[in-house]
């Protein structure tokens, strides 16, 4: 589970950030001042800091740069009410990895969150192996017993999905704004639907899955 320090003082944006981010399965704490922050930041190893600028004690640029001079290279996303283009560069140059303006939607957040832990996790493989399929990413292809598969653009951005988080839990939610986009509408029975065809086209055995589980109450999980 990947643990993600929130860094806020207003107690309401605090607690709906980390409803949120608890619900789609990172593992949470808060803290409400700079100071506090650099603590925390310094006594755990944390996948990612949303650090937020309007801070007491110390503000965010304070917190960044601090934690940076000591070498904490822990991923930064920095929030802001701000929208002067200096400022965001400001946080930029000493350090942050990326930056959003409030207001902001869960799903922008969460989104940022997965593009900024992508890269700097590094390059992934170009190719991804489990069972007798092969995941060609730069291709955009899957090859079943070295044949192609016929997949659509769809299903093959789902099982994307599934491979880059494997092991993790994914809600529908999460499946459709990787696979769909953010802000698109899609009921659940339909990311089910596609799940489902999915299934028949890289499962041994498409009613027993062995790959894409389901995880009931939550969502999906990829294993291999």
């Amino acid at each position: 589970m990947l643990k993600i320090l929130i860094v806020e003082d207003d107690r309401d944006i605090a607690l709906g950030l980390e409803e949120d981010l608890s619900r789609h399965g990172y593992q949470v704490e808060t803290v409400g001042d700079g100071e506090k922050a650099v603590r925390r930041s310094k006594e755990c190893n944390w996948d990612l800091i949303i650090l937020d600028i309007m801070l007491p004690r110390k503000d965010g640029f304070e917190v960044c740069k601090e934690l940076r001079s000591d070498g904490i290279r822990t991923p930064i996303i920095m929030l802001t009410a701000k929208t002067h283009e200096a400022e965001k560069i400001f946080g930029l140059e000493l350090g942050a990895d990326d930056y959003i303006t409030k207001p902001f939607s869960p799903r922008e957040l969460r989104a940022r969150i997965h593009a900024v832990l992508r890269r700097v996790s590094g390059e992934s493989p170009a190719t991804y192996k489990f069972g007798d399929c092969e995941v060609d990413f730069d291709r955009g292809e899957v090859r079943r017993s070295g044949r192609p598969l016929d997949l659509t653009a769809l299903e093959f951005r789902l099982l994307e999905t599934f491979v880059r988080r494997r092991g993790r839990v994914l809600s529908r939610e999460q499946l459709i704004d990787a696979a769909w986009g953010l802000g698109t509408f899609v009921t659940e029975r339909v990311v089910d639907t596609h799940i489902l065809n999915l299934r028949k086209k890289i499962e041994p055995v498409p009613a027993k899955p062995r790959y894409i589980r389901s995880v009931r109450g939550m969502g999906y999980r990829f294993e291999d």
